[in-house]
């Protein structure tokens, strides 16, 4: 089956005092809902550690597929727990290496200033097409349906609803115009290149279950010093405020 392999971005590396022999270079696969923070956690980790950090951002579905078939990815942080737990279950992962990163959310999201206001947008219909993400396959697109089953709209909304593969792809409709509003992931909204713009209703966490985002540390990765100091990293202090900062609830 042929992969679609995502390009690889370098970070700069900033001055670190640290020798050149104990640095040691990491690859990570991120969600591409955690790529905005990643990039700020990774540089703060190279610049703490000396370590090198490689990164592509993604599908989680499609890296699942790659790390089963060989793409020599250290440590992968996913959109959910599911994915994770398969890669440990099936060997591909350090057992009892997994645990929950970030808890995200999902928030209702319009280019325009004042079209979102709570769930009356939905009630109102002022909208011809509604952004989303598959349920059947991402997580943020399970909780926008359990919202708006929960509000008793999910069969009213049906005509309305165009889905996305995936979150990047669903934010893209509602930038484009092709939706006037969409679900997506808080993080996204706080992405610097978005943030202040339009109008954004979060989705109350008693519409749907909790978005648990788990991090695993590979196989391929056991052994690798930079890999297990990353995945120490992210549980720390100087982590913790740049994922909060996106929106992100913690454990």
């Amino acid at each position: 089956m042929k992969q679609r392999f995502l390009t690889w971005c370098c970070f700069a590396l900033a001055s670190v005092a640290v020798t050149p022999a104990s640095a040691e270079q990491v690859l990570v696969a991120v969600a591409a809902n955690f790529a905005s923070p990643f990039h700020e956690v990774a540089m703060e980790f190279e610049k703490s550690t000396g370590h090198y950090v490689r990164v592509a951002a993604g599908s989680s579905g499609n890296f699942l597929a790659q790390i089963k078939n060989g793409t020599p990815f250290d440590v992968f942080f996913s959109v959910d727990n599911e994915h994770p737990k398969r890669l440990e279950e099936e060997g591909f992962g350090v057992k009892d290496s997994r645990f929950t990163y970030a808890i995200g959310r999902v928030v209702l999201w319009s280019p325009s200033t004042d079209l979102v206001k709570e769930e009356h947008t939905l009630r109102s219909k002022n909208f011809t097409r509604l952004a989303m993400t598959n349920p059947k396959t991402a997580p943020y697109g399970l909780a926008a349906m359990q919202a708006m089953q929960k509000l008793e709209l999910w069969e009213i909304l049906q005509p309305h609803i165009v889905m996305g593969e995936n979150l990047g792809q669903t934010i893209g409709f509602v930038e484009s115009g092709n939706a006037q509003l969409g679900f997506v992931a808080l993080s996204q909204v706080m992405d610097p290149k978005v943030k202040g713009k339009g109008s954004h209703w979060h989705v109350p966490y008693n519409l749907h279950e909790p978005i648990k985002q788990d991090v695993i540390l590979l196989t391929k990765g056991k052994d690798n010093p930079a890999a297990k100091a990353l995945m120490e990293f992210i549980r720390g202090p100087q982590a913790k405020p740049i994922i909060e900062r996106y929106g992100y609830a913690l454990k």
